[in-house]
């Protein structure tokens, strides 16, 4: 059996660029929602002409896509992520953006029939709404309430109603009628996720930041130490991931 500080060191060491979540095959597991996001969103892309990728990480989920519009663009805050998606997409025809995620998007009003989004951060709806042509739609699987809270209230303690509540899709249905979108599809599923040793958690919490803010090794030993200690005793830690998709039409 690997030791703690082994486990440990490669996943502090180990690259976490990107969005590819392949060092974890065999570590952990996370199901997958039913609807199948990148199906849907490929299919969405082959109909249009102008489309807009928000928060597109490295590319990759934007690249699975078997065919993308005449004019396709991404936008992507860390300058890491930049670099990966550039080298991914840019072959592809993608126009590659290294833009705050925050208002206001670099680009003109009316421009795009479709945007999308996997797992923003933060949707700033209005902004969305400015620059899809009337027609347009908004296109998104987001992060729900209390994703993944078992991990994060092992480490940061039990968290307030106001962080578990945060990401309700009823929120982001009155966030897009708030922008004048009417939402059209609107679908929500919790889902099982396993870490099966403790250098999955240390690569999932330093890759997924916003789980644990200013995550690092040295800060939380000890409570790692314990987490090992508890796998190792009763096996694989279990949490559940909350995810909801949406699209959301401009009349």
């Amino acid at each position: 059996m690997t030791s703690f500080d082994d486990l440990v060191a490669e996943a502090d060491a180990v690259p976490v660029d990107g969005w590819d979540f392949s060092w974890l095959d065999g570590r952990a597991s996370e199901q997958r929602p039913s609807w199948g996001y990148q199906r849907l969103l490929g299919e969405r892309l082959g109909g249009v002409h102008a489309a807009l990728d928000l928060e597109t990480g490295g590319g990759e989920v934007l690249n699975g896509c078997p065919s993308l519009p005449p004019l396709m663009a991404a936008t992507e805050s860390w300058p890491p992520n930049v670099a990966v998606a550039s080298e991914l997409l840019r072959p592809r025809g993608v126009v590659v953006v290294a833009s705050a995620d925050e208002p206001p998007l670099p680009f003109a009003d009316g421009l795009f029939d479709l945007v999308s989004s996997r797992h923003p951060v933060r949707t700033w709806w209005a902004e969305i709404a400015r620059v899809l042509r009337p027609g347009g739609t908004y296109f998104s699987q987001q992060v729900g309430p209390a994703s993944v809270f078992e991990l994060i209230e092992f480490f940061r303690g039990p968290q307030p109603a106001s962080a578990r509540e945060s990401r309700h899709p009823d929120h982001a249905v009155a966030a897009a009628a708030e922008a004048g979108l009417e939402v059209v599809d609107l679908r929500s599923e919790s889902l099982r996720t396993e870490f099966h040793d403790i250098g999955a958690v240390v690569y999932f919490l330093r890759k997924v930041i916003w789980m644990v803010p200013g995550f690092t090794v040295e800060q939380y030993r000890p409570r790692l130490r314990e987490l090992h200690d508890l796998i190792e005793r009763d096996g694989p830690f279990l949490a559940h991931t909350t995810r909801f998709l949406i699209e959301a039409r401009k009349p």
